[in-house]
């Protein structure tokens, strides 16, 4: 199992720039800076031990090593993603960050970042001659903005190792839930496995992941009907067992909790987008670009006078 995070493409060493329309995404964490621009419809997300809406335009900004995830609303968001490792950054600290959503700490400047995060994209694919050097250049400066205009504190070296022995520990239920979400699977269990009590591990899940243990073995076992119904199978009845649930009624009622929609519902709606590249799991739905599509983006993006406009 390995959740940290499936994007592993980069041209430039500790740089990469991604488009992404996104279904959903389970909880996750990587060690590089994330920089996100929703570019059409909006987005909930969950990370910093909050859960919110962000809307088309949106900046959003994850730090190293900090868990988060993505569930569209009604329709699947697309964004632009910027990756960066802090050591390309250059940073003399690790940094704590006091906010996730930056628009409304940025004010004029969303716009100027938005447009060099075009820049970035446009160099990340030109593949011409010093293109990284630009790419860098620009994410470098991009950051030093950003992180001058919002809240931050360096991270202490017991916040370092707490946070280190977090993600193990978040890492180790991920995949306790992967290797038995489709049996009868107890906090208990893990609670057992562990060390721990429960009331602890209650406590770790709920701030760690702003949802009970349940709730995300709900989730992953939603999101394993999904890839099966888009994969198929046919009898929603098979689907509802292989994905865990003995009781198709609180099946239906669960994937309509997740997904606004009954798993018959879902099977009606099912279309597969023309040159697609789809990643489905149990952890994520989502659709990447080409090169000429991404391109074919951000013309877009720059004619448009909204930004995130498509």
């Amino acid at each position: 199992m390995n959740e940290l995070e499936i994007i592993r493409h980069s041209r430039i060493p500790g740089l990469t720039v991604f488009f992404d329309t996104v279904d959903y995404r389970t909880p996750h964490f990587h060690p590089e800076w994330e920089l996100i621009w929703l570019l059409d419809n909006p987005l909930t997300v969950s990370g910093g031990g909050r859960t919110f809406r962000a809307e088309k335009g949106s900046l959003l900004l994850f730090q190293p090593n900090e868990p988060h995830e993505f569930h569209k609303i009604e329709e699947n968001c697309t964004f632009l993603c910027l990756q960066v490792s802090p050591e390309l950054l250059h940073l003399e600290n690790d940094l704590v960050l006091e906010t996730i959503l930056l628009n409304p700490l940025l004010g004029e400047q969303n716009a100027p970042i938005r447009q060099t995060l075009l820049d970035i994209a446009q160099g990340y694919l030109s593949r011409e001659q010093f293109s990284a050097l630009y790419c860098v250049g620009k994410a470098c400066l991009v950051f030093r903005e950003i992180l001058s205009a919002i809240p931050v504190r360096a991270i202490t070296r017991e916040e370092r190792i707490s946070q280190e022995k977090r993600n193990k520990r978040l890492t180790s239920l991920i995949r306790f839930v992967d290797e038995n979400y489709m049996h009868k699977i107890r906090l208990s269990d893990f609670a057992e496995a562990e060390g721990f009590s429960m009331s602890y591990l209650s406590h770790f899940i709920k701030g760690t992941l702003n949802q009970s243990f349940q709730e995300y073995v709900n989730s992953v076992r939603v999101n394993c009907a999904c890839k099966l119904i888009s994969g198929g199978e046919e009898k929603l009845t098979a689907v509802s067992m292989a994905s865990g649930f003995s009781d198709y009624r609180y099946f239906s009622a669960a994937f309509k909790s997740q997904f606004g929609m009954t798993p018959e519902q879902y099977k009606l709606s099912l279309k597969k987008p023309e040159n697609a590249v789809i990643h489905h799991s149990i952890h994520s739905l989502e659709q990447f670009y080409t090169d000429e599509q991404s391109k074919a983006i951000i013309a877009e993006l720059r004619r448009g006078d909204v930004p995130g406009s498509r």
